[in-house]
């Protein structure tokens, strides 16, 4: 007897209303581009505030998040241009349409990092204070962003029946799953991932405030890195849509990269007992001071 889940207490079907919120004459605001700027608002407003518990000049946070911006978005969009080339090659004006999707998060981080080290380097700083205090607010970024996956529908996962289902419109669909109406809808499996890593990682910042030994510098951008790559790779052999090199999915191969550098990262400081290689001398500021 085959079972109807759709009569069950938690039975739920998403369906996008479209990727255009508002549209007036020539003014369009899409929901991408909304979600992706409050992302940035929220994530500033977070790390000054995590800057002001860690006694650091929270306009440094504000300065580098201009930064952070300049950097990740064209590496997100040039790393997805990269691995999608055929596409692309094809149709060289739509390497542009940002608001049309098409970034990998990989890609962001990659550029974020990129300007935090020259940012850090100019102003004399710690680049892994920066990273600390940057992520929760990127994780959270992550969460609010893949919202705009649902909206385009794009990166979602293989056909399902399960309550929780997502709807895709054929033109949509890829070619060889076009008979099938509903799929696993990814983009709530990371969002929701996303905001159990951020909930660790507050709950770990405020706890080295108020008990000892503290954090030592690095530690959360390494958790970070560790406890995201876990769920994006469980995700990733999900989706119908992954950047491809050969056989391989890249964000699986990345998310193993970080693992192992997360990991790697955290023996280096605890088993080891050795602060992390920075951009400033060591100094006994690698110890999060409360």
């Amino acid at each position: 007897m085959e079972l109807d889940f759709s009569t069950l207490p938690l039975a739920f079907q998403f369906t996008s209303p479209g990727p255009i919120l508002v549209e007036i004459g020539p003014i369009v605001i899409r929901w991408y581009g909304l979600l992706i700027a409050s992302a940035v608002l929220i994530g500033v407003s977070l790390s000054q505030y995590l800057a002001k518990r860690r006694h650091v000049n929270p306009e440094l946070l504000s300065d580098l998040s201009i930064w952070l911006v300049i950097g990740a978005i064209p590496a997100a969009r040039i790393y997805y241009v990269l691995f999608q080339w055929s596409e692309y090659s094809q149709h060289p004006e739509r390497i542009i349409a940002i608001w049309q999707g098409g970034i990998a998060i990989h890609g962001a981080i990659i550029g974020g990092v990129t300007a935090a080290l020259i940012f850090a380097k100019l102003k004399n700083i710690s680049f892994w204070q920066l990273t600390d205090l940057v992520a929760p607010s990127l994780i959270l970024g992550q969460a609010i962003g893949r919202w705009g996956n649902f909206f385009n529908s794009e990166a979602f996962g293989g056909p399902t029946s399960l309550p929780w289902k997502l709807y895709i419109p054929p033109e949509r669909r890829p070619p060889s799953l076009a008979s099938f109406e509903y799929f696993h809808p990814t983009f709530l499996y990371e969002s929701l991932w996303d905001l159990m890593v951020f909930t660790l990682l507050l709950t770990l910042f405020f706890r080295a405030l108020s008990h000892k030994p503290r954090l030592k510098l690095g530690t959360l951008f390494l958790v970070y890195w560790v406890a995201y790559s876990l769920g994006r790779f469980w995700i990733e052999g999900l989706r119908t849509d992954s950047l491809m090199l050969g056989p391989l999915r890249i964000a699986q191969i990345v998310s193993l990269s970080g693992i192992i550098f997360g990991l790697t990262g955290l023996a280096w400081l605890y088993l080891l007992k050795r602060p992390l290689p920075d951009v400033v001398p060591p100094s006994k500021s690698d110890i999060v001071s409360g």
